[in-house]
Order: structure tokens, then C-alpha cells, then sequence
């Protein structure tokens, strides 16, 4: 089957596109034939040696795919051949990833694709969806009325905190970095949208919300909680998801004054049971026209070095040259 591939880590020029043997189908697995995949910050940190756990030589990097059941495992139940189906998680723990024709996945980990997404749409919601999910509702504990800021309405996880607030009747502040992500942030929802580049951010979040926004999502790799902790409303609630090097100042007064609370947390240590709740809350909203993907470009899965290289030029050097998720395209 044709992959992409690292057998050394170091920069987007390690991976390889070539042949590499079929997975085989454990008991408790199915193998699906994949559609699409996703190019995830996390992706390019591991390939660029980031020594979270032991990797497979060769490796194969991605978590997401969407794709069709070519075969399942003796214990596989719930997932039949031909079937179409999405999913995340893989690439990770020492596992081997999704950039490739076949992969071999844990049926835990595969969720039912809808009719109404191509392969993808749904490869591009897959990690950041889950992600979303998980700090919106499991860890901010999000109620309808309440109000959330979350920087970059645009990108692959803001763009779903947007939505999936929106969705449950929240009201949502953003920003972006171009008039075009402005209006694109308006089209998803959001309640108001500022340019980071221009706006006194501390100033127009006041006006948006008097009395403190109750979530304060935070995307920055460097995050600045001077602007959190003073945004954030009595008993509010800030969320994590970037920033593993960064050692910031912390207003410990303000923070603790005001009742607030954060939370950190990685979406690949949420159980499958926790992933499986985040998963049918997606098709759901997918199906109801609630939630959109929000892919940036499409390119092929030969491209994987390019695709690696632009993700890098958008987190790691911060040029905003993305405005959503990077698709690989899979076979023909």
C-alpha cells in the first residue's frame, strides 16, 4: 500500500511517500480503507522528535481518518464491511497512523460516518471536533446562556468551539486575523468578532460581555492569562489545549479572588467510552446542518511534506497561514 512515512524524526523532509506492507486486522480491529485524513499540530511535534513515547520504524504519522470498512476482527460487532466510517486517536501511544492507503484500527475508536459529510469533511472535524467536545462539555461544563470567548474562530478547534456553542445556544466572542476570517467567524455564528491585530482585545471583550465571559478558551501556545483572568467572569472558567514549553506569569490574586478555575487537559487521554459521547454528539449536529468543517485546502497524500511544512509555518512560527484544516486525500 502506498503511505507517508518517517523512519528518522527531524523536519517535514524525513517523510517519505512509498510502499509499506498491509496492516494485518487484529481481533478486536477493523481495517478501513482510507478517504481522507487530517494534518494535526500534534502530528508535526512527533515527527519533529518531541519524545512523548517510542515510535514504529518505519512510522506512519496521522490521527484522523474517514474512510470504508474493507474488513473487520472476529470480535467486531457493531461494524460491518462497507461500511463508512470516521475517526481519531490513532498515530499516538506508539500506534501507527492514518497516513496511508489501509490502516488498522481499534473499533472503539470508529464512529458511524453520516450520509450528509464526504470523507473529507469528516476527517477534518475528527481530532478538533473531539477536542471541542471535550473542553466545552466535560471540562467547562458550557450551559446555554452563558458566554464564552475562544481565540481564532476560524481555526481547526476554534472554529468547532464556535459552532458546537452556538449549537447549544451560548453566546460566543471571537477573533481573527483578516477581515475575510472576520466575516467567515460571523457566518459560523459568533456573536461578536474582533481583529487581533488591530482591536484592544482586553477593551472589546469588556464591551461584549460586562460581567466577564464564564469560559475563556485559550489557543495560544503562549497563553496570556493577564487577559483570561481579566476577561473571565466570577467563577469563570478557562480551558487549556496548547503551550507544553511555555512557563507564563500567572495573576494567582485576580485568579483566585474571582472563584475562577482552569483547566488543562490532552483529548488523547479521554477513554473511548468519553470519545464515543463526543463522536455521536458531532453526527448528530452534522446531520441537523449545525456543524461545518472547515478545511483550509486539499491536498494529496504524496503532499504530506508540504502539508507538514505549512502546519508548522502556522503554529510553531505563528503566520496565520491557515484558516482551517489541512485535508489529505487518499488513493484516487
Amino acid at each position: 500500500m502506498k503511505a507517508a512515512y518517517i523512519r528518522t524524526t527531524g523536519s517535514p523532509d524525513v517523510i517519505e511517500y512509498g510502499d509499506l506492507p498491509e496492516p494485518v486486522c487484529g481481533i478486536d480491529q477493523a481495517i478501513v480503507r482510507v478517504g481522507a485524513v487530517s494534518v494535526n499540530p500534534i502530528d508535526t511535534y512527533i515527527r519533529n522528535g518531541a519524545n512523548y513515547w517510542p515510535l514504529p520504524n518505519p512510522y506512519i504519522p496521522g490521527c484522523d481518518l474517514a474512510g470504508v470498512i474493507v474488513a473487520v476482527g472476529a470480535n467486531v460487532k457493531h461494524l460491518s464491511v462497507g461500511q463508512r466510517v470516521w475517526g481519531s486517536n490513532q498515530g499516538l501511544m506508539g500506534m501507527q497512523g492514518t497516513f496511508a492507503e489501509l490502516c488498522a484500527v481499534d473499533a472503539q475508536w470508529l464512529y458511524p460516518s453520516p450520509d450528509c459529510a464526504d470523507d473529507s469533511e469528516l476527517a477534518a472535524i475528527a481530532l478538533v471536533g473531539i477536542t471541542a467536545h471535550l473542553g466545552l462539555f466535560q471540562h467547562a461544563m458550557l450551559q446555554p446562556g452563558e458566554t464564552i470567548f475562544v481565540r481564532g474562530g476560524t481555526g481547526g478547534v476554534g472554529s468547532m468551539v464556535l459552532q458546537m456553542a452556538k449549537a447549544i445556544g451560548a453566546k460566543v466572542i471571537t477573533t481573527g486575523g483578516s477581515a475575510a476570517k472576520i466575516t467567515k467567524c460571523r457566518e459560523l455564528g459568533a456573536d461578536f468578532a474582533f481583529d487581533y491585530n488591530s482591536s484592544n482585545l482586553a477593551d472589546e471583550i469588556r464591551k461584549a460581555a460586562p460581567n466577564g465571559v464564564n469560559v475563556f478558551w485559550e489557543t495560544l501556545r503562549d497563553p496570556d492569562f493577564d487577559l483570561a483572568v481579566g476577561a473571565m467572569s466570577e467563577g469563570g472558567r478557562m480551558i487549556l489545549m496548547a503551550g507544553r514549553d511555555a512557563r507564563p506569569q500567572f495573576p494567582v490574586g485576580p485568579f483566585y479572588v474571582k472563584g475562577c478555575s482552569l483547566h488543562g487537559f490532552a483529548m488523547f487521554k479521554a477513554s473511548a467510552t468519553q470519545q464515543q459521547v463526543c463522536a455521536s454528539d458531532i453526527n448528530h449536529w452534522l446531520t441537523s446542518d449545525l456543524l461545518k468543517a472547515q478545511i483550509d485546502r486539499i491536498l494529496p497524500l504524496s503532499d504530506a511534506a508540504l502539508a507538514h511544512r505549512l502546519q508548522e509555518s502556522n503554529t510553531v512560527q505563528k503566520k496565520s497561514v491557515l484558516s482551517g484544516k489541512i485535508v489529505l486525500k487518499v488513493g484516487g
